[in-house]
């Protein structure tokens, strides 16, 4: 089973290195320490963790995701540059350490009053993923 460092689950999470230990306190995830004796938590329980903190949010419970928006898969961050011609425009939108790019009407851009500098939220939703594991 896959162990990760505190500050691993972090990153996954999203959240602070105080956050993933806060939780561990309160018994929403078990800690064990690795060969080092550094404090790890279990692939396994925190993926568990990360679904039904997902759940509580698109259920409306302590979260913004509109429950009947479809898309699990929202990133929500700054819009970095716009690309526009008369039919078609590029929208880059920076969501943490991730950038996001999408391919909207030119339209859509005014409607939106998307410019670089205003917030925005991209909803991921494809029919084909591949995912890739970590190298062992």
């Amino acid at each position: 089973m896959a162990q990760l460092r505190i500050s691993e689950a972090a990153s996954l999470m999203g959240v602070s290195d105080d956050t993933v230990r806060r939780w561990i306190d309160r018994g929403e995830l078990t800690a064990s320490p690795d060969d080092s004796g550094r404090k790890t938590v279990a692939g396994a329980d925190l993926a568990r963790l990360a679904q039904e903190r997902a759940a509580g949010r698109v259920a409306g419970v302590g979260g913004s995701v509109d429950a009947a928006v479809s898309a699990r898969n929202s990133f929500r961050g700054l819009v970095t540059s716009v690309k526009s011609d008369e039919v078609m425009s590029q929208v880059d939108i920076q969501c943490g350490p991730y950038r996001v790019v999408s391919l909207i009407s030119t339209e859509a851009v005014r409607e939106m009053g998307l410019e670089p500098g205003s917030l925005a939220t991209a909803r991921v939703k494809a029919t084909s993923v591949v995912v890739e594991g970590a190298a062992r």
